[in-house]
């Protein structure tokens, strides 16, 4: 929670990383099944698909990756929510995508 703070006020950017960069440019790819996709993530990146997944997901809360694709991490975050809340059986709200 300090880090958060502290990042909020000073204003400190962290630039992301190249896996980080290397993440939301695969993202890009159209996936019919999840099937190829999962062996990709293996492959390219040498984790397995759920510290994928998490990771990609963290990178979706970052300014920074907004700032690098902003129609890519719109599109997961809008995805995420439906996800989710189709998970959890929860309303989507509707309000505006940051």
């Amino acid at each position: 929670m300090a880090a958060y703070y502290a990042a909020e006020v000073y204003d400190i950017r962290v630039e992301l990383t190249e896996r980080e960069i290397a993440i939301l440019d695969f993202e890009r790819r159209p996936w019919e099944v999840n099937g190829p996709k999962e062996r990709a993530i293996r492959e390219k990146f040498g984790i397995s698909p759920s510290r994928y997944y998490q990771i990609r997901d963290s990178l979706l809360d970052r300014v920074e990756a907004l700032e690098y694709d902003p129609l890519l991490v719109r599109r997961l975050r809008k995805s995420r929510i439906k996800r989710r809340s189709n998970r959890y059986g929860i309303p989507q709200i509707q309000s505006p995508i940051r």
